[in-house]
């Protein structure tokens, strides 16, 4: 890859996280601070951008490929709220091919378009499925495209154990030049010990949390709208929470390589916390337990 216009960040999490509200919202609050920003969803379900685009329909850079036409740029984004450019990566054919390997091949359709020297974006935000199974979906912190990543996830266990998935994938290629970790975005948190798990993990993991989003339903309101809830509910809490989070992520350099805890390790920590989540939910409480 050239030279490198702009902080480009890849977010992921495991589907159905809340990663592209959490990115789109982001983008959103970067844009209301007056900087220049691009979106590219790397989600082979395309909706990374809806919000941001009022949900009005986009080609992705896959499907417009296979048509077999010279591909411009302005046939495969859209300029979204506050002048954020959209852009979908897309998919294979259901059924066929590799979901991951669309991103190479859309990332290096950009650079050949000259997106980046064009547009010189500020920021440029990868939104990337965090289910790090297949290599393919690890291309942005692998490759050189983004130096730094974040991961969205919640209290669940699962979510948990994707993000120690990714923070795997990072710790392999971060010393051979791929993307550092930025930290963890605590995200759709509704119980009182929430945080506190989150804040665990990312200690035992040598990172930190970068925000907490708690559950609310301003969000799912913004996006029946087709919108952010920096566009919908500017005056919100949340607009505030998400405004604050893009701040974190703009001047954040405090990149680093984690530690992911092993599988067994991690079965551990787990079963711990659901003792401590019974005895809190039943009010056996050691006083020397701090939670």
């Amino acid at each position: 890859m050239g030279e490198r216009i702009g902080k480009h960040i890849a977010i992921y999490g495991k589907g159905g996280i809340g990663k592209s509200t959490t990115t789109s919202n982001i983008s959103a609050a970067l844009a209301g601070a007056g900087y220049k920003v691009v979106q590219i969803g790397c989600d082979p379900k395309s909706d990374s951008t809806n919000t941001l685009r009022g949900n009005r329909y986009l080609p992705t850079v896959l499907d417009s490929m296979r048509d077999g036409n010279a591909v411009k740029l302005d046939d495969i984004s859209v300029t979204g709220f506050g002048g954020v450019l959209c852009i979908e990566s897309g998919g294979p054919v259901p059924g066929v091919g590799c979901a991951g390997r669309g991103i190479n091949a859309a990332v290096t359709l950009l650079q050949e378009l000259k997106l980046f020297e064009e547009f010189r974006p500020d920021f440029v935000l990868y939104d990337v499925l965090g289910d790090v199974v297949c290599g393919g979906f690890a291309v942005p912190i692998r490759d050189g495209i983004t130096d730094r990543a974040y991961v969205v996830a919640s209290s669940d266990f699962m979510a948990i154990y994707a993000a120690n998935n990714l923070f795997k994938a990072i710790n392999k290629y971060a010393p051979t030049g791929g993307a550092r970790l930025g930290g963890v975005i605590a995200n759709g948190l509704s119980a009182g010990y929430s945080k506190s798990i989150i804040d665990d993990f990312a200690a035992k993991t040598g990172t930190r949390t970068a925000g907490y989003i708690p559950r609310s339903l301003v969000v799912s309101q913004s996006e029946l709208y087709g919108k952010t809830v920096i566009e919908a509910n500017p005056d919100s809490e949340h607009a505030r929470i998400y405004r604050d989070l893009a701040k974190y992520v703009a001047e954040n350099e405090n990149l680093v390589i984690p530690s992911p805890i092993g599988p067994n390790d991690l079965r551990e920590w787990a079963r711990d916390w659901g003792d401590k989540i019974y005895n809190l939910e039943t009010g056996v409480v050691n006083t020397r337990e701090a939670i």
